[in-house]
């Protein structure tokens, strides 16, 4: 499960529980029948607007890897690649011709990105399909280092559980039907 935040970013593999989550007691621990802590309780959805409902809480291994950066740092500096883009579906793919049903279509590389650094390229040209404007003919990633690439989530999920600011990674990418790899170093998600 996935619980999204008021700033927009997402948080992965969150615990549903059905524990009882009341105002002021998120941040208290999510304990299991033996008394591990395995969360810490984050939200509760309530169709009542009482405290009952459903719980979220963030796993410890996501706690475990933040808070300590959050202490020194007092923010969590989120890896970044630098490009806008698609996920690629199969109604997609075959709307554009595109030789994969899956993957990130890029439409645009941030100037002075780890991406632009990278020689990765965006949209070079516009498609009308339906009454939506799509940026087609830039690169298509599919892989980071070896590990798939069906879509954003797949993508956002590897950086923020598998790598950190200053971290080179290995892009597999299709470009004018033809694969190769990039190395990308990650920087700092700008901060809003």
């Amino acid at each position: 499960r996935t619980l999204q935040t008021e700033s927009g970013r997402v948080i992965r593999k969150v615990i549903q529980t059905d524990a009882a989550i009341n105002p002021g007691n998120s941040g208290g621990p999510l304990l299991d029948a033996r008394g591990r802590l395995i969360g810490v309780n984050t939200a509760i959805v309530s169709p009542s607007g009482a405290s009952a409902g459903v719980g979220f809480a963030i796993p410890v291994d996501t706690v475990r890897r933040v808070v300590p950066v959050l202490i020194e740092k007092g923010y969590y500096p989120h890896p970044w690649i630098g490009i806008l883009g698609y996920s690629i579906t199969p109604a997609l793919a075959r709307r554009l011709d595109l030789p994969v049903e899956q993957g990130i279509l890029v439409a645009r590389v941030y100037s002075d990105s780890p991406a632009a650094r990278a020689g990765i390229r965006g949209a070079t040209r516009q498609v009308v399909i339906g009454n939506q404007v799509v940026l087609a003919g830039g690169d298509i990633l599919t892989a980071i280092n070896g590990h798939p690439i069906r879509d954003w989530d797949s993508l956002d999920a590897y950086l923020e559980e598998n790598t950190a600011v200053g971290d080179v990674v290995t892009v597999t990418l299709l470009r004018d039907g033809r694969e190769r790899t990039v190395q990308v170093e990650l920087a700092e998600e700008p901060r809003s």
